[in-house]
């Protein structure tokens, strides 16, 4: 899809420009096979606003995962009417009840990657069956794990087709105070639950308040040798390069 030379082409190029011209991109290669997914972190929703005021029709969709908080479904009400763009709802085949009666109760307690995948990763896949590029809101200050992403990575999709599929991360650069900075100074709607110490939001039975002096992952999977959900991580990286 994008020869190697090209991707570290890309990479060095978008590292110096704003983000605003990576989205612009990725809407004049692949319009609408590119989609922004959002859980309605800081990245994600500044992104938003950077799309909808340059014109860029890119189609959002989020992970209801049937376990978040009642603040991310208002949100999620919210950022439509502000925006002016629905969000499509991505969902697992498995209601929580019906996960409930294959797995047992609470599988989340029990075996939290499994629940992930099933709520959240495999949705997700079938999503990105559909689309040639996959824009996330990935930071590399936001943990270790996600220090060294590209801008652009090419992944498999397909091992048996060989279909690849573009994962665009045109927020790397930011910190989190730019990105706060500039959720204020637009009036855009946020997680109040960030207000109250929650550093990162996902699903409520794996999401704890860590206050403000915390790594910014913190409070995730508390217990447990688990940093990411997994959305993440399940694809395999098919070019690498060195900047």
């Amino acid at each position: 899809m994008i020869p190697a030379a090209e991707l570290k082409s890309l990479n060095e190029r978008f590292n110096q420009q704003p983000t605003e011209e990576i989205l612009r991109w990725a809407w004049e290669r692949f319009g609408a096979r590119a989609a922004l997914g959002t859980s309605f972190q800081g990245a994600g929703l500044v992104m938003i606003h950077l799309a909808k005021e340059r014109g860029l029709r890119l189609p959002i969709f989020t992970l209801d995962t049937g376990l978040l908080f009642a603040e991310t479904l208002a949100l999620k009400a919210r950022l439509e009417d502000f925006f002016g763009q629905s969000i499509d709802s991505l969902e697992p085949d498995l209601t929580v009840e019906e996960q409930a009666d294959i797995h047992g109760p609470e599988l989340w307690k029990r075996q939290p990657d499994l629940c992930c995948t099933v709520r959240k990763v495999l949705p997700l896949r079938d999503k990105l069956a559909g689309l040639d590029c996959w824009i996330t809101g990935l930071r590399r200050q936001q943990s270790d794990t996600r220090a060294g992403i590209d801008i652009v990575e090419v992944y498999v999709f397909d091992e048996d087709s060989g279909r690849e599929i573009v994962k665009l991360n045109p927020m790397a650069n930011w910190t989190r105070e730019a990105v706060w900075d500039y959720l204020h100074q637009h009036g855009i709607p946020y997680n109040p639950l960030h207000d109250r110490g929650y550093r990162s939001i996902g699903c409520w039975p794996c999401t704890r308040a860590a206050g403000n002096g915390a790594g910014e992952r913190a409070g995730r999977w508390t217990g447990f040798n688990k940093v990411e959900c997994g959305i993440h991580t399940f694809l395999p990286k098919k070019v690498d390069f060195q900047i």
